[in-house]
């Protein structure tokens, strides 16, 4: 059990993640879920509820503790790192309300884990995705939507969310496109002439009326198009062209990136154009890049 003072605690720190902007509601409670079991270990592991004065008693001994009772529950070295990412925001937030030293806390290694690089498609490969949606469906608006959709993901960058949530009020589609990412960042992405032919083809044969207030994408009876349909579409498709599992939606985000990166992309503007927040995040596109390059080093080369 956390004592209401821990949890008054917590609740000041969320909202004040929350107040500063830039972070979805998702991570807000990832943050939450990650502290409270943090809070819930710690009252266990010393047999009595944690108020503010024990928990900033809190020693190395027991961050270990609590890392070896995270592991023990199967929990990934890239989970566990986030989980301590939270506690750590946490404690420099009430260390420097409560006036305590957090070194114990702040101290603790992140374990280390191999990031996982992103992994697009090729060209032909997104090609053939978006033409093969074409005859996914019997009916020629479905058809059209889908495959509108999937456009605008390597077109444009999206995120699935972010295209989803594209309302009447950004028709007509011109030169640019204003979206709206993760944490509400809003940014302006351009918009190439093969997504607006696909945008005009769907919103022709579209038969639900469309109004500013409304989303643009719909399902079938007419309400707003459930994202998971478009992820069966995908795998569908991706069965059916040989792709390998990791042709998701969010593949096609990927395959923007980089194949911008592989056309000498400036990497500044590529994470303006996909709305991260950090450049390192940005980054692991280069990582992608140096692999592939590898690889046709590799291969050809007369002495590798």
């Amino acid at each position: 059990m956390i004592s209401p003072a821990a949890r008054d605690a917590l609740q000041g720190w969320l909202d004040t993640r929350q107040a500063l902007g830039g972070i979805s509601e998702n991570t807000i409670d990832a943050y939450g879920r990650d502290v409270s079991g943090f809070l819930a270990f710690m009252t266990a592991h010393k047999g009595e509820t944690q108020g503010l004065a024990a928990l900033a008693r809190i020693s190395v001994g027991d961050m270990r503790s609590w890392m070896a009772s995270v592991r023990g529950r199967d929990v990934g070295a890239r989970s566990l790192a986030r989980k301590l990412s939270a506690v750590k925001s946490f404690y420099r937030w009430l260390s420097e309300r409560e006036g305590f030293e957090p070194t114990a806390v702040l101290a603790t290694r992140s374990p280390k884990f191999q990031r996982k690089l992103p992994r697009p498609m090729s060209a032909e490969a997104a090609q053939d995705v978006i033409e093969a949606i074409e005859i996914q469906h019997d009916n020629p608006w479905v058809s059209a939507r889908d495959q509108a959709v999937v456009t605008l993901l390597y077109g444009c960058g999206l995120r699935i969310s972010e295209a989803l949530s594209i309302t009447g009020r950004d028709l007509p589609l011109e030169s640019a496109l204003r979206v709206i990412g993760k944490g509400g960042k809003e940014r302006m992405v351009p918009v190439i002439p093969a997504v607006r032919e696909a945008m005009k083809r769907y919103l022709n044969l579209c038969p639900h009326p469309l109004r500013d207030d409304l989303p643009v994408f719909r399902g079938v009876r007419g309400g707003k198009l459930n994202p998971r349909m478009v992820q069966k579409m995908i795998e569908s498709v991706r069965l059916q062209l040989g792709l390998p599992a990791s042709a998701t939606p969010h593949a096609m985000r990927h395959s923007f990136a980089t194949h911008l990166l592989n056309a000498g992309g400036d990497l500044r503007a590529i994470q303006e154009l996909l709305g991260h927040a950090s450049l390192s995040t940005t980054q692991a596109y280069t990582a992608v890049d140096t692999a592939r390059l590898l690889e046709v080093y590799q291969a050809a080369h007369p002495k590798a």
